[in-house]
């Protein structure tokens, strides 16, 4: 079969606008992008915003790649006025108006990829955006979807999905998921939403359209590498039949200190003042504490990690995100003395940090995370030990994947996931002591503690080389711009 020539092949990235999904899309781009072939990322300018100066930067490098803008239909939708990213999600009415609006975008992006040139050879669109099946259908190209998860959960979904174990137990007790590698328990109330029956039909529809088109896609990128998780990634593609590529960690493709800095700028310009302060520490003596860019933690839980942090007499940092509760907090902040009494040793960040820039530096010694799949893998690729608080979505499967899979990490023990909208519902589930303790559990002396940070340390060796020349990832993405260079659209009947 005849091949198009590199230097024609033009792969598409199109990312739903939040920056746990558009960061590693970004990343991957670049990366492809660096084995010479032209690539677009499409979105918004409000969203470009943050990482325009990476992709400059790429660019003035002699790398081909652009971006291209479409409006986002916030007014459309009844969404605010400047409310693309769905970091500002507070409800699920906002939601489902975010919803419609990447809907409304099929036919902007349509117009824009058929005026490109090259024409485009593939896209590889984030699995949400749903609409992007019909784009695919009338441009005649293949769809690759981007799930931003690993291998463990698209394996632990499959079989729930189509098994339903979890809906014959009560909410709180738990269960056996049959038919993974490893014996893996879960709770039902640490399940992600897609798992979870719910009253919403809007919601439940729009999860059904995305399985749906998930099916007709031709294959699958994950942000994973075969060395993590290799069982997993086996029995999906033989349960399944997908084709999967790991072609990660992508966050690696940035490699000095300005790429880590310059990776999504968000009004930030204290990087060198946190590295200053990093650079006064002993090695693998400093707490990194961030629960993500979709905080849900109630105050009183905040308090709690506060206070626990406070115990350690470790130094630290810790991301406070302004989310649900912000005033709370603010007020707490200022009435209990607590960043007085931890002036010295106790950064507080109120807001975005570069947060690859401050986990690869040497003085960092523990994690402590919400289990992103994006910020589990950056502490991964860093070799430190990660202290798990899971929160919602698959972070629960994740935590799974460091406690027991990898092996590189200890679980603060949250046991329910909290849904957006249901904040006022939770409850504290982890008490200051537990914190205090799970951190000692990682950095204190003693065999076993060693032997999780050597895991940690073996394990970034791995990531770091499978992205290289010869390595797995290296490889799979090879493999994977090979394929799209012999494909031929098959002829509708």
């Amino acid at each position: 079969m005849d091949s198009t020539p590199l230097c024609n092949l033009h792969f598409v990235f199109i990312p739903i606008m939040s920056s746990s999904h558009l960061l590693p899309m970004v990343d991957m781009a670049k990366m492809f992008a660096r084995r010479k072939v032209k690539v677009s990322i499409v979105t918004t300018p409000l969203n470009s915003i943050h990482f325009q100066a990476s992709i400059d930067r790429e660019i003035h490098s002699g790398s081909p790649i652009q971006i291209l803008h479409v409006q986002f239909p916030w007014a459309e939708a009844g969404l605010p006025e400047g409310c693309e990213s769905a970091d500002t999600l507070l409800s699920m009415d906002l939601l489902s108006k975010f919803t419609v609006a990447m809907d409304l975008l099929q036919r902007p992006i349509e117009e824009l990829l058929q005026n490109q040139s090259p024409f485009p050879s593939c896209i590889i669109a984030d699995q949400s955006f749903t609409c992007m099946a019909d784009v695919v259908d009338k441009l005649h190209v293949p769809r690759i979807i981007f799930n931003g998860r690993n291998c463990f959960f698209l394996l632990c979904c499959h079989i729930l999905q189509k098994d339903k174990v979890h809906e014959d137990v009560s909410y709180n007790e738990k269960f056996l998921v049959p038919g993974m590698p490893d014996r893996i328990e879960l709770r039902r109330s640490q399940l992600p939403g897609i798992l979870q029956p719910g009253t919403d039909l809007k919601l439940q529809a729009c999860r059904e359209a995305t399985r749906e088109a998930a099916k007709k896609a031709y294959g699958i990128v994950v942000n994973s590498f075969e060395e993590l998780e290799p069982k997993y990634l086996e029995e999906y593609e033989r349960l399944t039949e997908h084709k999967v590529w790991c072609v990660g960690p992508v966050s690696l493709c940035n490699k000095d200190d300005i790429e880590k800095g310059s990776r999504s700028k968000r009004n930030s310009s204290d990087e060198s003042k946190y590295v200053k302060w990093l650079d006064s520490w002993p090695a693998r003596s400093v707490i990194y504490v961030c629960l993500g860019s979709l905080n849900r933690v109630i105050p009183e839980q905040l308090i709690e990690l506060g206070l626990g942090l406070e115990a350690t007499k470790r130094p630290f940092i810790w991301v406070l995100r302004g989310a649900y509760g912000r005033e709370e907090i603010e007020k707490w902040l200022l009435e209990d003395g607590f960043e007085e009494r931890v002036k010295g040793r106790g950064i507080l960040i109120k807001g975005w940090v570069p947060q690859v820039l401050i986990l690869s530096h040497r003085a960092i010694g523990a994690f402590l995370t919400h289990c992103g799949w994006n910020s589990t893998l950056e502490g991964i690729c860093a070799g430190v030990p990660l202290v798990t608080f899971p929160l919602f979505s698959e972070q629960f499967l994740n935590e799974k994947v460091v406690v027991q899979v990898v092996g590189n990490g200890v679980s603060l023990g949250a046991e329910s996931v909290v849904h957006l909208g249901e904040e006022d519902k939770a409850r504290v589930q982890v008490r200051r002591e537990k914190i205090a303790d799970s951190i000692e559990k990682v950095m204190g002396e003693g065999k076993e503690k060693e032997v999780i940070r050597e895991t940690a340390r073996n394990y970034a060796a791995m990531a770091r080389k499978t992205i290289e020349e010869g390595g797995s990832s290296y490889n799979n993405m090879s493999m994977l711009i090979k394929d799209i260079a012999r494909f031929k659209m098959p002829k509708k009947m």
